[in-house]
């Protein structure tokens, strides 16, 4: 028989979620399996792997054939690189001291990297943030200058028509008074 370790797609439609399986080779996508090694959800950032990594290096061990990309994901999380320290040590190339030594400096460079690029990401984010706050205060100050300059035309337009308020007051008072001095002088004194 001849067994494959490959995804099993699960999910939605637009959303899925894959198992690492291995299964015989003639068996459908979504069919029989031998055994569940893990999972992969690619629609997170990163994606997330979920693996046994003692089974999936079995099974490498064994002949298992992986797919592409189940082949690039056992490479991400290390079984096909300890499955070549393990031949070395077979061939006597390095002892297992050394094997274990190489594969741990190898996890240690990976987490490195991992976090100097989840580092990168977060300040990429940070920097995003901080444009958008200040666009918004700049957005904000135009808006503030645009009421200030509507609130002062209003208030000059409000003091003028109160001045031309005031000037027709104070101009019908005097006419009043004009009329009043009239009839004064009209009226004879007696």
């Amino acid at each position: 028989m001849a067994t494959v370790i490959r995804l099993q797609r699960h999910g939605r439609r637009h959303f899925p979620f894959y198992k690492i399986v291995v299964t015989d080779r003639r068996a459908p996508r979504d069919g029989r399996f031998i055994e569940n090694l893990g999972t992969y959800n690619p629609n997170t950032h990163p994606a997330t792997i979920e693996l046994n990594f003692e089974r999936a290096l079995h099974w490498v061990n064994v002949g298992a054939q992986p797919s592409d990309t189940v082949r690039s994901i056992l490479s991400k999380e290390g079984v096909m690189l300890m499955k070549h320290l393990q031949g070395g040590v077979r061939k006597g190339a390095f002892s297992e001291e050394v094997a274990k030594e190489r594969f741990e400096a190898w996890l240690k460079d990976k987490k490195a990297s991992a976090e100097a690029i989840h580092s990168k990401d977060e300040a990429t984010k940070r920097d995003i943030a901080k444009k958008a706050l200040e666009a918004e205060r700049e957005t904000n100050k135009k808006r503030a200058e645009e009421i200030a300059a509507k609130k002062a035309e209003e208030e000059a337009a409000k003091k003028a028509a109160e001045e031309e308020a005031r000037k027709a007051a104070e101009a019908e008072n005097a006419e009043a008074a004009e009329g009043e001095a009239a009839a004064e002088e009209e009226t004879p004194a007696e």
